[in-house]
Parts: structure tokens; sequence; C-alpha cells
């Protein structure tokens, strides 16, 4: 099939790479000429792992294509879709300017029959808007406009979206069920789902899936910090609840907070609909509440330990919102940062793959380090925010040697106490007991 993807960031280049890995012919677009053409000489702009070996492969094949004229990719394709940021306005609701920008200009260059699919995640009923700024200038019978929502994650975009768990698509025509089953069998062959339903309610679908796990992972939060004042621990806690089959094991564990692209934008663009419905969306502003005081736990506890930051070196392991990316959107790691400087203290970092995207966004406002034994370096406590993998296992005894005092403050509970307790390290985490050196 011949596809344009219109937007390049993490969900329209994961999306169009993919579609070409199965044979499609298709065309990206961006505004950006200095990003296309860095990508037309093959060099990616995000990162993602395996990304990159399938980006390669389908441009040396010739299948993948990049471009900043909408229109030669429109006439070149029968289905266009829409992977365009929604990012949230002053009020937290979604942003449609760019979608509906698109729209506009589609109105005026689609000229046969093509699919417009919105792939970004948009608020309930932004297909009909898409549609009604297309039937300005366009004929119903030239367009369909579907919804089908991404559910990728970072770090493993390329395996979420190669197999998929489910693909969800709202449309009420019968041509665009044709092209999505065409389109999406090469990824379902295992028998995993393609489930049709309205526009409106593949639009709620996205927002449902993400708010309610925000909600799981604001609830282990809560449960954490209860467990620190009954002494339970909430690593055991966490294991008995997710081996009930009707919980399931994942978004269970407790930590700093949520951050990225998705859960804290589509959570508060949940609440805002609901509020422009006139309606109190009580547990989605809990979630919130409850992130925006979890992402300030580590500080609590460093200030609860130290007295006073003031002039104290905090090392930092983690900037990306997770593992896997460099993604810094809504980060715990950037709040953490601006908290402990105004507090007096002073922050040297490392991160694998982050690190140029926080110093485009503050600068130099801390140290940034190049590798996690020297971001330890002279320090008077470390703070592990983000979960890589290189930081699982490091060695314990040159990190106690590069630190100043064997204080560890971890957001992510990766140490098991007893072995932080037999090094000799003051080790507290969230949710577990406090071990002190």
């Amino acid at each position: 099939m011949n596809i344009a993807v219109v937007g390049t960031g993490y969900v329209g280049l994961v999306s169009g790479t993919c579609f070409a890995e199965t044979g499609n012919q298709v065309i990206c677009v961006d505004i950006d000429q200095e990003k296309v053409n860095m990508m037309k000489q093959g060099e990616i702009p995000i990162y993602e792992p395996g990304l990159e070996v399938l980006f390669q492969r389908n441009i040396e094949n010739g299948r993948l294509h990049f471009t900043t004229d909408l229109a030669e990719a429109v006439h070149a394709s029968e289905m266009v879709f829409l992977a365009l940021p929604t990012p949230p306005g002053e009020d937290g609701s979604a942003d449609l300017s760019y979608v509906l920008g698109v729209a506009e200009d589609l109105s005026g260059i689609i000229n046969k029959y093509t699919v417009v699919v919105n792939k970004s995640t948009v608020p309930v009923g932004t297909a009909q808007k898409v549609h009604d700024a297309l039937i300005k200038n366009l004929d119903a019978e030239l367009f369909d406009v579907a919804s089908n929502p991404e559910f990728l994650r970072e770090g493993v975009a390329v395996d979420d979206f190669m197999k998929p768990d489910r693909i969800v698509v709202g449309t009420s025509s019968e041509r665009v069920v044709e092209k999505m089953n065409r389109l999406y069998a090469p990824y379902v062959r295992q028998g995993n789902p393609v489930l049709f339903m309205d526009e409106r309610s593949a639009e709620m679908t996205k927002y449902a899936a993400n708010s309610y796990l925000a909600a799981r992972i604001s609830f282990m939060n809560e449960i954490a910090n209860l467990s620190e004042k009954l002494g339970a621990n909430v690593d055991m806690v966490r294991r008995g609840m997710g081996s009930d089959t009707r919980i399931g094991k994942r978004f269970l564990f407790p930590g700093v907070g949520f951050g990225g692209s998705c859960f804290p934008k589509d959570v508060n663009a949940l609440v805002m609909m609901a509020e422009k419905s006139d309606y109190d969306f009580k547990i989605l502003n809990s979630v919130l509440d409850v992130n925006a005081l979890q992402k300030k736990r580590l500080v609590q506890k460093m200030e609860a330990h130290f007295g006073d930051l003031n002039g104290k070196k905090i090392g930092l392991w983690g900037l990306a919102f997770k593992p896997n990316t460099d993604d810094i959107r809504e980060a715990p790691a950037l709040e953490i940062i601006e908290e402990l400087l105004a507090k007096g203290a002073t922050v040297q970092a490392f991160d694998p793959e982050a690190m140029d995207n926080v110093k485009n966004t503050i600068g130099d406002k801390i140290t940034y380090c190049d590798d996690a034994y020297a971001a330890a370096e002279g320090c008077d406590a470390l703070a592990i925010v983000t979960e890589w993998g290189a930081f699982r296992n490091p060695n314990f005894d040159k990190l106690k040697s590069c630190l100043k005092s064997p204080v560890v403050f971890d957001g992510r509970n990766l140490y098991e106490l007893e072995r932080m307790q037999e090094l000799g390290f003051h080790y507290e985490s969230i949710g577990r007991a406090k071990i002190s050196a």
C-alpha cells in the first residue's frame, strides 16, 4: 500500500518505518527541512531501541522516503496518517492546532479517494472536527476519516508496533475496514485482534487505557508511602498483588512518579474533557495530585537525612523519564533537579541517552558527567531516578569510594535491602525500610 505519515516524532517515525518494514511504500512528511535532510541521509533523529536497523534497511530498499512537500506525499498515497503533536494547552486540554491545521491543508490537496487517519492521541470528537475541516473544500466521496490510536511504549515501541496486543480502529466506513484489515494483517498473524468501533469510542479507548495505567502507578505510590509508615515492604506487597490474575504484575512498581509524553498529558486532557462535559472525574484528579507529590519524595528524604541541603553535592543517575529513551518530557528528574537547586544543592548527573536533551532544556545549571561513577564522585549522596539497566548492578565498592559518604536515595528500588546493609550504605528507597550505615 502507499502511505503518507505526517509528523516524524516518536509515533510518526516508528509508525512509518514499521509500515515500510512489511512492504508498504511510505513517505514521511515533516515541516523541518533540516530534520528531513538528516533522515534522507540515513540519520535517525530520536533514540528508540531497534528502530535504526529497520530505518536504514527500508531507506536502502527504497520503501521509506522523506519530504517537506505535503502535496507530493498525499498525491502518492491512498492513506494519510496524522502523527502530529497535541501538546497540553494552558488549561491542560490537548491543543489540536497542528492536527486541524494539516486537515485544512489536506482539504486543498486531496484529489482522489483518501483515508485520513488520526494516529495522534486526540480528544473525543476530533475525527468529526477533521471531517468538518476536510468537507469545506472536498466532496464527501473523496475521503474518509478514521481514528487509529497508537499504544506504543517508548523504549519498546518497535516491538509494540510489530507485535501489538490489539489494534483499535474507529470508523463507520466499510472501505476503511477493508483497507485497515489489509494494512494490519501482517502484524496480527498470531491472532491478536483488530478491533473496529465508532470513532469516538476509539478516541476514548486511548485516553482510558493510559489514564488507567497512570492510576495504577499512583495507587502503588500511595501504598508505598503508607507501607513506609506501617513497616511493610512494598516489594512484597507488589508481588502479592501481582500474582492475582485479576490484577496482573505490570505497572505496579512504585517510584518517583510517572512522566513522559503520554501519561501526564493524557490524564490532564481526559480531566479537561470531563470538566467540559460537566463531569467531575474525581479519581483522575487524585492521580495527578499524587503524582505531583511523589516527584518530591526523594528530595524530602534527602532533607530529612541531611537537615539542610544548602551546599550539598548530589549525584544523579538517570534523566530520561524512563529507561531506553532519550525523552525528558515531564521527567521526574527535571523536577528533582529544580528542587535541589532551589534548596542550594549542586547536582552532577549521568544518563546514557538523555543528557543532550536536558542540556538543551536547562543549560549548564548542573554538571554533566561522562559515566555513572563520575556523577557520584565527591558527592554527599547519590539519587537514582531512572532505572537504566547499567545502574542495576554497579561496582558497589567503586561507588562507595566515589561518594563522600555512602548515602544512596533510590527512587526505583533497584537494590536489595540486605545487600545494601551488608555493604555499609545508608540506603533509602520507596515503600521499604530505611537502611542506616
